[in-house]
């Protein structure tokens, strides 16, 4: 695949004209030209041509870096070097966000591009009326081959390049090997939505592993279901499982682009009860479209883009109150995709809600029974497909898959059932009820429909394991399996103000990093933690480091509620005493008035639980744990308090900070 707009040999490209290269690069380019992009591309060429005349290797204009849907200025290769330039025509000085920039595109090949991975890889923004007579040039550490960003004018490029081939080692880069390697790319989940609603395929942003085959077989199993369906005009539920991180919103999210037609058949829709998800990717994917339209040269507003969007992606409930203005009528969509199935609300959660903020009373269905009845209405076929987390109830009246099971036994018999066969683990609750659903004519179990390899921490799979290790008390085996996650990094400290460094450290770029804790947190406040202060998701999840309300400024925190479904590239985890470690295993506790009482329901004690496994399960590349010392002078916060949570989390081998 050529990812660049004109490639060549370092030593052809400085004897053609500037002209040439000029033609090629507009020939490539796939916006509208202006002025000023044409003006830049000559600006680079004249720099380079009497730049790189001593050298040999390859040099790459508008090489593209899909997962960020973005493209570097200029990529050289030079010996066993791999230079990142960056170029801002006509500025001064060095903004910040250009140095994120040039770093992003770098970390990005180091991460992705399996012949990046070894080699030394070089940074550089160059400011082209910048004065700069000398430049620094280091490693951030001794065992990193990425070298942290380098800041040049044009005179002083050639003496930087000097510098670094002395520095470096390592076997010469060949072109050809370089370019057909493989990119594999990790995106987050609004990466992956705003490449996906933009028509690349999910093997296109995803890698080519065996975690990614099994996304990849996953999809192509539920294609095949929808396929067969329609064409027997027969109903079916699928029960899509998958560990934290595997990708069963990707899955969800790439059905549903697949069919984004709604004038077709196969028309399908994206649902989640999880608002903040819903928000977040609305205003990615609207932001998104509003810039490409800007390099195309086209004008579209934020409102119509977000109009086409709320399509794309919908609120279960508001989907669940449209099927309620005409109980008889099925809905536009043949296939409804609902991430979080297990969060479905119960009948008495969904009678109360009806009954005070619908003005229904009387209504008798649970969530998953009236949503499978919606479908139900069309006269020929339909698909459900639930998108299962395993342990991911967080809060009252959410009905887990059971229901889900109930309600086919009960009232859709005549529906075919696809089930993961993992369904049956133990964190699914969901045993009991499976039995009986076998009882039913229509029951398949299809290994293809279970997500076994954890794709959010491209640094670690088995991140995900060592938390169900770590809240299961299965101690020895958590510290077998922490002393392989050599990659990622998890450390503990009681101090905030250290955890809070330690993420600013650990960053790069523009990774995200952010402080979450449990919604019940609620003697954090001395710690200037306080979680009955909304957090608007938008702000904090895609406002950039200058922004107040965004993750970046450690100052408001997410819970939760805020954080399950999305993820950030470092967190801090502050825990308080609402969760304690004893050696009788978990206490469960809720701060009421002024003082903690004792959470004795099952039920809200595993929301508790959960909540943590949420939390602990949101970073793609390392997190510190935070467990504050307490304090003696206050009763509700007292050290005994924390300190066994501390102990055990440090016996399990956590480093501490």
């Amino acid at each position: 695949m050529n990812r660049s707009y004109y490639s060549d040999a370092i030593s052809s490209f400085c004897r053609k004209s500037t002209g040439d290269v000029l033609a090629r690069l507009v020939q490539a380019n796939e916006f509208a030209l202006e002025q000023t992009q044409r003006d830049a591309w000559v600006e680079e060429i004249r720099i380079l041509q009497a730049t790189l005349t001593a050298y040999e290797g390859g040099i790459y204009f508008e090489y593209a870096i899909p997962r960020m849907g973005r493209r570097i200025d200029v990529v050289l290769l030079i010996k066993s070097v791999i230079f990142v330039l960056e170029f801002k025509v006509g500025e001064h000085h060095f903004p910040a966000y250009a140095i994120d920039q040039v770093w992003d595109y770098a970390l990005d090949l180091q991460n992705f591009h399996e012949p990046s991975h070894a080699a030394h890889i070089v940074p550089i923004l160059i400011a082209t009326l910048a004065k700069v007579e000398s430049a620094t040039i280091g490693f951030r550490n001794d065992t990193d081959r990425l070298l942290l960003p380098i800041k040049s004018s044009p005179a002083l490029l050639k003496a930087i390049i000097e510098q670094v081939l002395a520095l470096s080692d390592g076997p010469d880069i060949t072109a050809d090997q370089w370019e057909s390697g493989r990119y594999q790319p990790v995106p987050t989940i609004i990466e992956a939505a705003i490449a996906l609603y933009n028509g690349h395929s999910v093997s296109e942003i995803s890698r080519s592993d065996a975690g990614a085959i099994n996304l990849r077989d996953t999809a192509q199993a539920i294609g095949d279901i929808i396929v067969a369906s329609r064409r027997s005009s027969q109903k079916a539920i699928c029960f899509v499982t998958g560990v934290p991180g595997a990708g069963k919103t990707l899955v969800g999210l790439n059905v549903a682009t697949i069919h984004i037609d709604k004038d077709s058949e196969l028309y399908s829709v994206f649902l989640s009860g999880n608002g903040p998800l819903v928000a977040v990717l609305r205003e990615a994917l609207a932001r998104d479209q509003v810039q490409r339209a800007k390099q195309k040269g086209d004008k579209v507003t934020k409102s119509k883009a977000l109009s086409e969007v709320k399509l794309f992606v919908q609120n279960v409930h508001n989907f669940r109150d449209e099927c309620l203005i005409d109980e008889s009528r099925p809905p536009l969509e043949h296939v409804a995709l609902f991430d979080e199935a297990q969060r479905a609300w119960d009948k008495q959660q969904t009678a109360t809600f009806m009954r005070q903020k619908r003005n229904i009373a009387g209504f008798a269905l649970s969530e998953p029974e009236f949503l499978i009845s919606c479908l139900d209405r069309h006269p020929d076929w339909a698909i459900v497909v639930c998108l299962v987390g395993g342990g991911q109830e967080i809060n009252t009246g959410e009905a887990g898959i059971s229901e889900w099971l109930d309600a086919l036994k009960r009232s859709f018999s005549h529906w075919c059932v696809y089930i993961s066969p993992h369904l049956h683990d133990s964190e699914y609750a969901a045993s009991a009820t499976l039995r009986q659903i076998q009882e039913l004519p229509k029951v398949f179990f299809k290994d293809e429909l279970h997500l076994s390899v954890s794709l959010r921490s491209f640094r670690a799979e088995k991140v995900s394991l060592l938390i169900k290790q770590i809240l299961d008390i299965q101690s020895e085996e958590a510290a077998q399996t922490l002393a392989e996650l050599r990659s990622y990094p998890i450390v503990l400290t009681r101090d905030l103000v250290k955890a809070k460094r330690w993420l600013k450290e650990q960053a790069r770029g523009s990774e995200r990093y952010g402080l979450i804790v449990s919604s019940q947190a609620l003697r954090l406040k001395p710690h200037a933690i306080d979680v009955r202060s909304p957090v608007d998701p938008i702000h904090w999840f895609l406002d950039g480091k200058e922004d107040t309300r965004s993750s970046y400024y450690l100052e408001d925190v997410a819970t939760e509620f805020q954080i399950q479904g999305l993820e950030l590239d470092w967190v801090c985890v502050t825990w308080d005493a609402d969760f304690r470690f004893s050696p009788a295993g978990w206490l469960h506790w809720s701060f009421v008035g002024s003082k903690w009482t004792r959470i004795h329901k099952s039920e809200r004690q595993q929301y508790l639980k959960n909540a943590y496994r949420v939390l602990l399960t949101r970073a793609r590349q390392g997190m510190v744990i935070v467990v504050p010392p307490g304090d003696e002078e206050d009763a509700t916060r007292k050290p005994e308090f924390y300190d066994e949570t501390f102990e055990y989390l440090r016996s399990i081998g956590l480093s501490v900070i």
